[in-house]
């Protein structure tokens, strides 16, 4: 053992080692993933009845309205599909944790911690914007669906209209990691403040125009429920990233200080 010491003081690991390492995790990642995506599916039929209760709502207006199964394995396919979802989202602790674990003794002590809270921040901020995309998709739903006349029979492709339930909640998610990623482009000193700023004008309209894709034209309240939030958090990771800069500035002046 003394000798293993004296031969590498700094315990680093060889190639070979990190390679074993990383299969290791990505083995027990995989494992967990798998394991909660089996209790997904067994949750399939209750998520399929939410993603439904939509179509309630234009029963009760006197609209006829089934969704179908097109194909005989749609139904599997569509469990499937939500376990794995369900699996990826339920055990992000698990795999994040284990891919922490391979990177941060490779990082110095600043980046491990500013690497754990911006995924500490991204959780909650993405489940924010699911519940947001939840609650505006009953009414984009509504009003899609009920273009057509009252006369007519519809009839919705199961796979189409999960797949679009399930795409509009996951997008509305993903936007609100946005301040996520302008507070890494600054911390990472490749954005500054001034430059978030600058670029407000161009940010509502492209928050606008994303609103205004996932929601219905002339659907005014959903595009302000989701449009909104997002600005919040653009002009937050703005005032985040201004903090920083003040911070930074600081530490170079002193540091220049000391050097003179």
């Amino acid at each position: 053992m003394a000798r293993r010491k004296r031969a590498n003081p700094e315990a680093r690991m060889g190639f070979a080692a990190h390679l074993k390492e990383l299969r290791n995790r990505v083995t027990i990642s995989l494992v967990v993933i798998a394991a909660f995506s089996i209790g997904g599916f067994f949750l399939g039929d209750f998520v399929l009845e939410l993603l439904a209760r939509p179509l309630d709502v234009l029963e009760e207006r006197g609209y006829e309205v089934n969704i179908n199964i097109t194909m005989v394995t749609q139904a599997f396919n569509l469990k499937m599909l939500i376990g794995l979802l369900l699996g990826v989202v339920a055990s992000s602790p698990f795999w994040l944790y284990q891919m922490l674990a391979f990177f941060l003794p490779g990082l110095k002590k600043r980046e491990r911690r500013y690497l754990l809270g911006f995924i500490i921040a991204s959780i909650p901020l993405f489940f924010m914007g699911c519940a947001t995309g939840w609650i505006i998709l009953p009414r984009i739903i509504t009003i899609f669906v009920g273009f057509a006349p009252m006369s007519m029979t519809q009839l919705l492709s199961a796979q189409e209209y999960f797949m679009f339930s399930l795409r509009l909640v996951f997008a509305c998610g993903c936007a609100f990691l946005m301040p996520v990623i302008l507070v890494m482009l600054n911390f990472a000193n490749m954005l500054s403040a001034k430059s978030i700023l600058k670029g407000w004008r161009w940010a509502v309209i492209l928050i606008t125009i994303f609103a205004a894709m996932m929601t219905p034209a002339g659907e005014i309240i959903s595009m302000f429920i989701l449009a909104v939030p997002i600005l919040i958090l653009y002009f937050a990771a703005a005032l985040i990233a201004w903090l920083n800069d003040r911070r930074r500035t600081k530490r170079l002046a002193k540091q220049e200080e000391e050097v003179a």
